[in-house]
Formats: structure tokens, sequence, C-alpha cells
């Protein structure tokens, strides 16, 4: 037996795939789809496989607190995976190498061949898909093996590269990669990779509280020149500043000490007070600069100590590590977050600097000339009365713009999580996204998404040249020169949204030169792996040009209102499908029958797609069947059960069966539905209870007479001629799938005009009204003569229904008609043969008078055998019938219960052709029970 050792990427259609890929052909099932969007944006910028020209910059190097932070990390690195086989890459925030170390000579030298080496550059727009530019592209640790690689010189090698950021300001400072032989890959150089580049964080989170250590100090000594008054124990404190007048005080600080040139600003607080924020500088013994800012408070009886709480740290990759206290000072209350802290010198350090600690001299530590000083006064500590002098926050002024921005980013990003998707409309949603980011983050913002996103369909493949539909603008003014909403938008091939949608990446255009718009930030809309659309961000005017952070921040808003649209995409593609299933169940158009007049109304609930129906079912003998039901439930559960027994009625008329016996019938059906028989298969999610209600009624417009029967069913109402009105008192059943108890049917006797009025308990119940008020009131609605079944359903729905329903309604008005009696044409027949030829010159004759003497032959010959059959073969009284309506129907009755049944006769029979020809001659036939035996019926056209 041979072994074999064969690499995971030579196996399946990873093989083949970048050749497919440079090809032109789809290859999403065999890639990564990490992989394949860099390979996307290689091709994108023009990169050949086979050619690469990686450009070289000598001496190239790091900021010394980055090397500082990293050399141990790396040092520990190396010794560790001094065994493996392994070389490690510091490269900068460019993607270019400063540093390698390990591996080993013969990888190091394979790795020169392919210009992987210091002063190179790795990036992915120059080499390809790598650890390095990879990292980089994808702001996140990647790992790439073998034939992963774009470029062909790469593929017999395994790297994992992972992005260093600032702890502070969250931008990416440098790239930590561990490459390999193809061979030696493992996925556990992703950890590794990680945990050293959150360790070298770590170190510079350090490294940046050492520096505020020092400017603590410096402004320790500076204590001495600042005016201060200290509250002495037992002074009243009754107006000490409230929560608010705090805050204020200290947002106004914050921005203060965060702007680059501002040295005063005015507060206005509460009590008639006011507050002058002065923002000074302070320089430490090794050089290190910072910013102090001093509040002067007018207006206040007393000068007063405060400590104001500094603001939430922003969130970086290592905001759980444990930061380094400040030097020791158990008596002086401070507070460090992200480079600002909110300080309070003890009255113990004010003395020491106003004797002069060694080493605390006006020129070394920038004094902070008091309120006194600048008053000409030559005494430190004296302020004029009613002024509280106070110092506020100290810091590095960059430092402190970052946290600023990183806090205001997060209550930006909350504030904007709150009012994005709020709804499950596309166009909604869209509309949320660019109220919540103008004016706060941009001066105009477009949203463009394609159609089938607006309709719930799947967005496909979107590229440069795919058209998009202006669905939300939201500006500072209206003299945008932008595309209006609605316009369908085609953007360039050189435009930053074309080249975005195409590489499936985002892009910022710092400076632009269009109709007074400076700057751009564009990102594609995705969610879930899929693309569905664009945003567009623009600052004009005096606002500030977009940086790399508020790209970060555009990714991240864009990124949660991609989730909201797509949530809003699948709930209108099953809304839509949902909604399209119930359309095509419930009926469409009119039903050919003359016995009453309908008019009828569906109204879905808020929450969509319900199971309520109704119908219309001509039956023989010009009767009709009135049905309306209710599936308990909402969604396409509900629908499909709905449609279900919809068409199990359907079948059920077909068969003639009276009201009770068809109930019966539907009770079985929707049992078995609810043990899981039938259709539903077992564990399916259509194997729950059913629970469903019916109201079934056949009206006959020859003896005006109403059968009515109900399974759990609200009461029907008719409404007389003279418009009284009365709720028939049906037996109560229960609903069907419960079983065990039979139906019972009531008969009425309808004048000819009444109309009755069927409908689910959505109609008169709702959490604000019971069923009892509910009917009462439609019974007062219902109580008016002459009017139409139309305007009958609009005076229903707008007195009980002003809004939307909370549940499903189906309301149906049927206005009852009377077959006239010359219309109605019919005749005993005795239990003789001889007497049939009679009866046929009886058929012609009538015929003649209502002006169908085409059908003569066809009648004579379709009533003699049906006749002749029922004298032979049943029992009882039998008698013909004529009925003149959309049809002509001709019915014979007799008191057998036996149906006769359509066979092929043999040759060799005599008989068996009489039911066949009948069958052949008319358009239906049927038999239809009776309490006194059965009815042989058949329809004919009219000419």
């Amino acid at each position: 037996m041979i072994l074999l050792s064969v690499a995971w990427d030579d196996i399946g259609g990873l093989v083949d795939a970048h050749e497919r890929f440079l090809a032109g052909a789809r290859v999403d099932a065999d890639v990564r789809g990490s992989v394949l969007d860099s390979w996307k944006r290689c091709r994108s910028v023009g990169l050949e496989p086979d050619r690469l020209q990686a450009a070289y910059a000598p001496d190239l190097t790091l900021d010394d607190p980055l090397l500082h932070a990293a050399e141990p990390v790396l040092k520990n690195l190396a010794t560790s995976l001094s065994e493996a086989g392994m070389t490690i890459a510091l490269c900068d925030g460019q993607g270019r190498m400063v540093q390698r170390l390990g591996g080993g000579r013969q990888l190091c030298d394979r790795l020169d061949e392919v210009n992987f080496a210091p002063g190179f550059d790795a990036s992915e727009r120059v080499v390809g898909t790598n650890g390095v530019g990879t990292a980089l592209a994808e702001r996140n640790p990647v790992y790439v093996v073998g034939r992963e690689h774009f470029a062909d010189c790469l593929q017999p090698f395994a790297c994992a590269g992972a992005p260093v950021r600032n702890p502070l300001s969250g931008r990416i400072e440098a790239v930590l990669d561990l490459t390999c032989l193809r061979d030696a890959g493992d996925p556990a150089m992703l950890r590794l990779v990680r945990e050293a580049a959150h360790a070298i964080e770590a170190r510079m989170l350090e490294v940046a509280t050492e520096r505020e250590r020092a400017l603590l100090a410096a402004y320790r000594r500076a204590t001495a020149h600042a005016s201060a008054q200290w509250r002495q124990p037992g002074r009243p404190d009754g107006d000490e500043l409230g929560p608010v007048d705090r805050a204020v005080l200290r947002e106004k600080a914050e921005e203060l000490l965060a702007s680059p040139h501002g040295t005063l600003d005015e507060v206005t607080l509460s009590g008639g007070r006011t507050a002058t924020l002065l923002r000074r500088q302070v320089r430490g013994a090794a050089g290190e600069t910072g910013v102090v800012v001093e509040a002067r408070i007018v207006g206040s009886p007393h000068v007063r100590q405060v400590c104001l709480s500094a603001p939430a740290a922003p969130v970086t990759p290592n905001a759980a590590l444990p930061q380094p206290t400040p030097s020791p000072a158990p008596a002086r209350p401070a507070v460090r977050s992200a480079g600002l802290r909110t300080v309070v010198p003890t009255p113990a350090e004010v003395k020491r600097g106003a004797q002069g600690e060694p080493g605390a001299t006006a020129a070394s530590v920038g004094a902070l000339p008091s309120v006194a000083t600048e008053r000409g006064s030559d005494t430190p500590g004296t302020d004029a009365p009613g002024v509280d002098a106070r110092l506020l926050l100290l810091g590095e002024p960059g430092v402190g713009r970052l946290a600023l921005l990183a806090r205001r980013r997060l209550e930006f990003l909350h504030d904007a999580g709150m009012r994005i998707g709020t709804t499950l409309d596309v166009t909604r949603t869209a509309e949320e996204l660019a109220e919540a980011t103008v004016p706060r983050f941009a001066d105009f913002v477009a949203v463009d998404l394609p159609d089938g996103v607006l309709l719930g369909e799947e967005p496909g493949p979107l590229g440069a040249d795919t058209p998009l539909r202006r669905v939300a603008l939201g500006a500072v003014h209206e003299e945008s020169h932008l595309h209006p909403v609605g316009d369908l938008v085609r953007y360039a091939a050189s435009t930053p949204q074309a080249r975005g949608l195409e590489a499936r990446q985002s892009m910022l255009e710092p400076v632009l030169a269009a109709a007074g718009i400076h700057s751009l930030v564009t990102v594609p809309l995705r969610a879930r792996g899929e693309t569905l659309g664009l945003v567009s961000f623009f600052r004009a005017g005096k606002t500030a040009r977009f940086e790399d952070d508020d790209l970060s921040l555009a990714q991240e808003l864009a990124g949660r209102a991609a989730i909201c649209i797509d949530n809003a995409r699948r709930y209108t593609r099953e809304h839509n499908t949902a909604l399209a299933l119930q359309r095509s169940l419930l009926p469409r158009g009119r039903s050919e029958q003359s016995a009453v007049e309908v008019a009828y109304r569906y109204l879905p609930a808020q929450a969509g797609v319900g199971g309520d129906w109704f119908d219309v079912i001509p039956l023989s003998g010009a009767r009709v069947a009135l049905v309306v039901g209710d599936v308990v439930g909402h969604g396409l559960h509900a629908a499909a059960t709905m449609g279900r027994l919809r068409t199990a009625v359907h079948n059920f008329c077909a068969l003639d069966l009276p009201p009770d016996d068809l109930l019966t019938h539907l009770d079985d059906l929707v049992g078995r539905l609810d043990r899981g028989e039938g259709w539903a298969a077992e564990n399916s999610p259509d194997s729950g209870i059913v629970g469903a209600t019916c109201l079934f009624a056949v009206y006959d417009p020859v003896s005006r007479r109403c059968t009515l029967t109900r399974a759990g069913h609200p009461l029907p109402a008719v409404v007389d001629p003279d418009g009284t009105v009365t709720f028939v008192d049906l037996p109560s059943a229960p609903p069907l799938g419960l079983g065990g108890m039979p139906f019972e049917t009531v008969e009425l006797e309808l004048a000819e005009g009444s109309q009755l009025v069927l409908y689910t308990d959505g109609l008169i119940e709702d959490r604000h009204r019971d069923i009892d008020a509910g009917t009462q009131r439609l019974g007062a609605v219902l109580a008016q003569a002459g009017r139409p079944p139309e305007e009958t359903c609009e005076a229903v729905l707008d007195a009980l229904l002003p809004a939307r329903p909370s549940d499903d309604v189906a309301l149906l008005v049927a206005r009852t008609h009377a077959l006239d009696p010359d219309r109605v044409a019919q005749w005993d027949v005795p239990s003789d043969p001889a007497a049939v030829s009679r009866f046929r010159a009886a058929v012609t004759e009538q015929l003649t008078a209502w002006g169908l003497e085409e059908l003569s032959f066809t009648v004579e010959l379709v009533a003699s055998e049906l006749v002749t059959n029922a004298i032979r073969h049943a029992t009882g009284p039998v008698r013909l019938r004529l009925l003149r309506d959309r049809a002509l129907i001709c019915e014979v009755s007799d008191g057998s219960s036996t149906s006769p049944r359509l066979r092929r006769a043999k040759n060799e029979d005599e008989g068996g052709r009489g039911l066949f020809l009948v069958a052949q001659l008319t358009e239906r036939w049927g038999t239809r029970y009776t309490p006194e035996g059965k009815i042989i019926w058949t329809e004919l056209a009219l000419p």
C-alpha cells in the first residue's frame, strides 16, 4: 500500500479555480469569500498573476513608540517559533516591510526571490492576495495558503497577517505577518499572529500612559501658578454645581482641549452663572507637551473644589486591558480616560507648589497665569468676589481630540442604530439612514438600491454597469445637484461608486471639486455576503473633509443599515410570496350564477397574510353555495391551509353533499391534517393544529329556501327587504378538527331581495371591542332597506373598521333573487313506460314557449332517457322538471337512493348506452340526494 500526501488546495475545485476566475467563470462555490473578494480587488487594479513589480524603498522605519512596543513581542514570538520554519515580518501601515525575523536560510532565500523582504511593498494592490496586503484591505486578520494567492510566485507559501492598531485612535499603524512554506502551513498561525498583534497594541497603550504620568507630574508642579481657592471644612455647599452643569462643563472642556487652535470658550450655567474656559499648554521635564483647561465661574458666592468624571474611553481592541495607575497621589482624586484626565489639586499640593518645588519653574512647566495675574495682581490665589477658578482637564491635544471623536462616534452610532430599521420597509429604512446621518455626519447622503431589492427579490451580482434607483436623499439644503429620489442612476466606470461596487469595497475621496462638494465616502451596502446597493456620503462648504476615521465610521454605519435593509427585503419577499399565494387561492371575479347578487371584501390584517376566505359556488338546479371560513393564525401556513380547505369545499360541492354532510367531511379532513396525515408530513412546519371555523349556506332560487350550518363560526345576519335585521340562531357546533359532534342545519325561507350577510370574527371583535358589542353595531349598520350589496359592504367597513384591522376580515353580502314561475315547468310522471311519449311532447311544447326550439331534439332525448330509467329502475314517484336559468336544466327525481353510473357498453350489450348519450349531449350532469330520494340533473347551454 502506498500513502500519498496531497495538499488540501490540490483537491477539488480550487485546483483550476484561479484560471477559471481569470477567464471570467464563476468560482463562488470553490473559493472562500474573503479570498474571492481579494482576487476581485486584484483584478480591478489590473494585476497579472505572472507579472509583479514590487516597489522598493530603502531605510523604511516605524515610529519609535511602535518599535519600542513591538520589540519584546517580536523577540518572544521569534523564540517560540525558532523550530517551526516560519518567518516573522513587521510592515508599516502601507504594507511595506520594515523587519523580517527568523525562518531559516532556505525559507529566507525563497522569500528574497519573490521580493518578500525588508524595503519591498507587500500591499495587495502591488503583489496580490497575501497575509500583509489582504489584512490591510480587509482590516482584519487573514490566512492565505497555496493556490489562494493571486500571484503565481506566492503559491508555494502559507501566511497569516493581522493589522496592528493604535489603541487610542483605532488607526492601523502596522501589519504583523507569519509566513512559511505551504506544506508547513497551519490555520493556527492566524491565532498566533492575532495574539501577537494584540500584545503590541497593549504595550502601545502602556507607552501612552507613561506620557500621561509625565504630564500629570508637570501639571502638579504647575498648580502653584493657578488661581484656585478651596472649600474649607464647614463652609456651606448648597450651591455646588449640579450634574447638568458638570456635564456641560466636561463636554465643553473636552472640545476645547481637542481643538487645535481654540484657547477660550464661554458656557452658561444654571442659576445665572457663567463659566469661561481657558486652554493652556503644559510641558513636562522630559519635553512632553500637553494641555490643561481651566474654568472660571462667575456668579458663585463661594469658590469650591470640584472633580468631574472623565468621558468614557473609546472602544479599542484592548479596551479590556488593565490600565496602569498614575504616580502615587492618594489624597488627590484623578481619573484617566483616553488621554483626558480630570484632576483637582489638593491644598497641600497647592502649598508645595507655592513654596517652590525643585525644578518647577515657570519656564520649564509652561506656567498657567492665574486670574489674579491677568488682573495685574501678583498674589496667586486671590480672586475677585464671586469668581470660582477650577482646573478641569489634562491631556495631549491629539489624544484628546481622538478621545472626543471616539466618544462622539459611539454616541452617533448608538443614536443611528436606534433610528435605522424601525420598520420592515426597504424604502423607509433607506430614508432613516439618510435622516440619521444628515447633518451629523455628512451634508448630503444618497442611498441607491436596485429595483429588485425594493421588490424583495435577491439582489444578484451588482457591477459598475448595474442601474440603481435613488431611494433616499438627505441634504442640508435643496441645492445639492444630486439625482432626486426616484431617478435611475448609472455611475460611470471611473467614479468611486462604480469602483466600489465592482470591488465590493468602500472608497474615500478626500478631495473633490464638483458643485461645491469637496469630499466623498461611498460604501457598498453588504449583508450576509450579498451587495444590496450603495450609500454615498458627501461633505461640502466649510465642513471638514472626510478622513480615515470617517471611513471606518461610514463602514460601521452602512453595515448596520445593510442588515436592516436586508431584513426588510426578506420580509418584503416573504410577504409578497404569501400575498401572491393567498390571492391565487381567493376567488377571482364573479361566479356565473343568477341566484344571488353578491359583493365581498377581504382585508388582510396588520400582520399581513391570514387564513380567512369566502366563496360563491354555483350548484346544480340553479342553486348557489355561500361559504365563509377562518383559519387560525397568520402567515404562509395559514394561507396554505386556507387553500386546502377551500379546494376541499369545492370538491365536496361537486358531489352535491348536503351542508351538514359537507362540514362533516371537512371536519374529518382538518382532523387528519392536525394528526399529520394527508398533505402535512409528520414534523413538518404544517403539522401543527390547524384550527378553523366555517359557515356554509345553500340557497335555492326556485323555492327561496336557504339551508345553513356552521362550525364554530359567528352567526350570519339576514336583512329583510324592509330593513329588518335578524341574526340566524344556528345551533352551536365546535370548530373544524375537533370531531365527535354532528352538525345541525337550519332552513329558512327568504323573501326575494333579502340580504344574507356572512363574515369572519375579525369584523366584529378586536382588542378594544367584544363580540357582543361588535354584533350589535353590525346589526345597527345593516338595518337599512333597499341598499345594494356593494353599498352594504362599504357601510359595514366604514362603521366597524375605520383603521386597518388587527385580524383578517372577510365579508360576503348576497342579495337573493327568485326564479320566476314562468321559467319553471314540472310534471309528475306515472310509473308507465307508455307515458314517456306524452311527456316528450310536453317538453317540446314548453321549449317552443320559451323560444328554445333548437334544443327540442336534444332535450326530448335526454328527458326520455332519464324518465325511462327512473320508471324501470327506481321506486317512488317520478317527477320531471325544466328550469330556464343561465342554462337549460332538466331534472328527473325519484324515490330511490341508487345512483346510475356511466359505463362503456360492449358491442354485444343491448343496453348501457343511454347515460353515455346523455353525458355526450349535455354540458354537465350529475346526481344529488334529497331526503325523499335523488335527482338526476343535466345542463345544456342556451343558444
